[in-house]
């Protein structure tokens, strides 16, 4: 079966998903070239995710957080983009108030759909 060629999302209903799959990361889309998640963390919440093999986009959907890449850091909040280049070591830190992202992967994504 072939991928289609556009697909619509609410992101409502992708937030819904997120939360009732218990994980901070759920993934929505994936086609060889590019992969799109959404990712929650709460107030106060550790970052735990660790470098990536590929590029990243993050647009901040809510919330307010610093993002650490190889040890220089940068406030973040509704409206930030974000990009991270592959293998970079990078978290989000001091999250003030609970942030959800949109992310993109460049060439598939982690492995996490």
């Amino acid at each position: 079966m072939s991928q289609p060629v556009w697909r619509v999302f609410e992101m409502e209903d992708v937030v819904e998903q997120l939360e009732a799959s218990g994980s901070p990361y759920k993934e929505f889309l994936r086609v060889p070239s590019l992969s799109c998640g959404i990712y929650k963390l709460a107030a106060g919440a550790k970052d735990l995710q660790g470098p990536h093999d590929e590029d990243e986009v993050y647009f901040v959907l809510d919330g307010r957080a610093r993002l650490r890449v190889d040890g220089e850091e940068q406030e973040v909040k509704r409206g930030s983009i974000l990009y991270v280049r592959a293998t970079s070591e990078h978290s989000f830190v001091e999250i003030i108030e609970d942030i959800t992202l949109l992310v993109f992967f460049a060439t598939g994504g982690p492995g996490n759909g």
